[in-house]
């Protein structure tokens, strides 16, 4: 093989190393490392949890014999860090480590790394080669990238649909019924699974009025993410679940309302276009990922606003001729899934 070819073969580990990490690093990026010596990886490691040792440490550390650092390759999707956060700089160890070569997937766009990490192991004396499978890299940490980027998380929409195009039955209150079931099983499982894997998912007033939801993650592995709702005037019930304190809650309000443990009001100008003020608040408190699974209002809200990154729609057989009227995106899906009779479709901005 060529040089590259052998690069994108050990970029590809770190990735899917890196991956494993998905739903519990952030607000840092995945990552992960592999370290490679006479053609074949000596040590390897990933970010595993938010606030532990970087992949480049781990994969050091996992080097047995460390006099063979001295003459090997290290391989790490993203920039090294060159500050000092919950830990160390990992590009300082590199250079301590005396590895002389460092192959890099993408820079880091955080504005405390931002080719600082290179300049330091270059001025150090080390051959740093950037930009290997660097679209692969930069796919993988999206929500890094986009937190980074446009100050804001990255947006996921989600919502089930007929094949006629309608999300439920016309609902005015609680009395008019349960929410239609649209989807099967085992895409509720996969919805799950996709809620954990996010830093946050939302629903509007409607939503939380008439469904009750818990949006906690129950049918899969996984943390909960934080839960958001709007409530304009303080209308969900205290009964609701999503007033229970299980899990930490954020309510978007036009009314002061007193914080208890996991439940927070949050008052922003219903004068205004909420959806920015939203954004606003979340990347301030350093939120990198939402699933927004509101109704036709919340959805229809951040389709208008254009601030959405992906939209992942399920569509059923059901066909119910009258209903609530489903979000309508303009673009074409970039990915379909079957799912036991049920078509995913995956939608990017």
């Amino acid at each position: 093989m060529v040089m590259n070819e052998i690069h994108d073969v050990y970029m590809t580990r770190c990735l899917e190393l890196a991956a494993q990490s998905l739903g519990n690093v952030a607000p840092n990026p995945m990552v992960g490392s592999v370290i490679v010596l006479d053609g074949k990886i000596i040590g390897e490691g990933y970010h595993q949890y938010y606030g532990s040792a970087h992949a480049e440490v781990n994969a050091i550390h996992n080097v047995i014999d460390k006099e063979l650092l001295k003459k090997a390759t290290l391989y790490v999707n993203l920039e090294p860090c060159s500050h000092f956060g919950k830990t160390p700089p990992c590009a300082d160890l590199i250079i301590r480590s005396h590895i002389p070569y460092v192959v890099i997937g993408t820079l880091d766009t955080n504005s405390l790394v931002a080719g600082k990490g290179v300049e330091k192991l270059v001025k150090a004396g080390i051959d740093v080669k950037i930009g290997i499978k660097e679209d692969e890299c930069k796919q993988l940490n999206k929500r890094f990238f986009t937190f980074h980027q446009f100050k804001r998380p990255y947006i996921i929409l989600k919502w089930a649909q007929t094949q006629d195009g309608f999300i439920d039955h016309i609902r005015k209150n609680i009395t008019d019924g349960e929410a239609l079931k649209i989807t099967n099983s085992q895409s509720l499982q996969l919805v799950h699974r996709w809620r954990a894997e996010e830093q946050a998912i939302m629903v509007g007033t409607t939503t939380a009025l008439l469904d009750n939801p818990s949006l906690t993650v129950r049918d899969a592995e996984g943390r909960n993410p934080l839960r958001i709702a709007i409530d304009k005037l303080l209308q969900i019930p205290a009964t609701h679940h999503l007033l229970d304190s299980s899990t930490p809650t954020l309510i978007f309000t036009s009314r002061p309302s007193a914080t208890s443990p996991n439940l927070e009001y949050v008052q922003i100008n219903f004068e205004h276009n909420i959806i920015p003020q939203i954004c606003d608040e979340l990347y301030r408190r350093n939120i990198q990922s939402i699933i927004v699974e509101g109704g036709e209002k919340l959805l229809n809200s951040f389709i208008e606003n254009n601030l959405w990154d992906e939209a992942r729609v399920f569509t059923s057989t059901q066909i119910i001729e009258l209903g609530v009227k489903a979000p309508l995106l303009t673009s074409s899906p970039f990915q379909t899934t079957d799912i036991n009779g049920d078509q995913l479709l995956y939608f990017r901005n």
